[in-house]
């Protein structure tokens, strides 16, 4: 499966100090070229040491950060994007993502999309995309942007919310999926089917559930501080599994939404 940015990606949301650094330092041991950070979870300050510190070198490294929704007016997104940019020591993210689309367009999408792709065209960022964003919302900025220039959309989706209307709108304009929260905070480690189809192949259902996303084209960030877990989640992209697996799978739909603040978005039906 090809992704356009390293996959999967290593979520950061409430590392940090030296527990980040020790699960960046395993992720890039391990072949991981994409860390994911973000303004809200106040870590880009050390996730930007970390990578000052590693020995591989800032070029071969996919680092995604996102705007919060407060800070979307054109420009406070400037400043906001310059503020992560410092934290994280670089001059330039490879993917800058919004991260919660404005709460009641408090802030026009027009308007802080235009600001997004400013950032992009004065070579802040290399690549720009949302996140969170439902089905009219996603159709509304490809409006405003065209085709070709929002990377992904990165959305909750794991076996009990596999969201698969938004999947296929996004499937649809050339979006690719990020799921973040894929293992379902844990959740998918005690799983009757899950450990069941792990058994099978020789395999955890944290693994399972990774190469489930992956042949179902849907990149991933899976957040982990135990070197162990880091290695076995991107061995996962190894293991291939069947069609009775796949549609086993399918069958764990529940509509389980883990993040779902008061800001968000009215969410699509399934």
């Amino acid at each position: 499966m090809s992704y356009p940015f390293p996959n999967p990606g290593l979520g950061t949301y409430r590392l940090e100090g030296d527990t980040l650094r020790l699960a960046i330092d395993s992720a890039l041991k391990h072949g991981y070229r994409h860390l994911d950070t973000a303004q809200f979870y106040g870590n880009e300050q050390d996730v930007g040491a970390a990578i000052a510190a590693s020995s591989v070198p800032r070029s071969e490294i996919f680092l995604t950060t996102k705007v919060w929704w407060d800070r979307l007016e054109p420009q406070e997104l400037k400043l906001s994007v310059d503020e992560s940019l410092s934290r994280l020591a670089t001059e330039h993210v490879d993917l800058l993502l919004i991260h919660w689309p404005s709460p009641n367009d408090e802030v026009p999408m027009r308007d802080y999309l235009t600001a997004l792709k400013d950032v992009k065209v004065s070579g802040k960022a290399r690549n720009i995309g949302v996140s969170n964003f439902t089905i009219a919302q996603l159709s509304e900025a490809v409006e405003i942007l065209g085709n070709d220039e929002i990377v992904t959309n990165q959305i909750e989706v794991h076996p009990f919310l596999q969201n698969r209307a938004l999947v296929e709108h996004c499937r649809k304009l050339g979006i690719t999926v990020t799921a973040f929260m894929p293992l379902a905070v844990g959740k998918v480690m005690q799983d009757g089917t899950l450990k069941q189809i792990a058994e099978r192949h020789g395999a955890t259902p944290a693994q399972v559930t990774i190469a489930w996303l992956n042949q179902l084209g849907i990149a991933t960030i899976p957040s982990s501080t135990k070197e162990r877990n880091i290695q076995s989640n991107i061995e996962a992209l190894q293991l291939t599994l069947g069609d009775d697996d796949m549609a086993a799978i399918s069958e764990l739909d529940r509509g389980e939404r883990i993040a779902s603040p008061d800001f968000a978005p009215e969410w699509d039906q399934q």
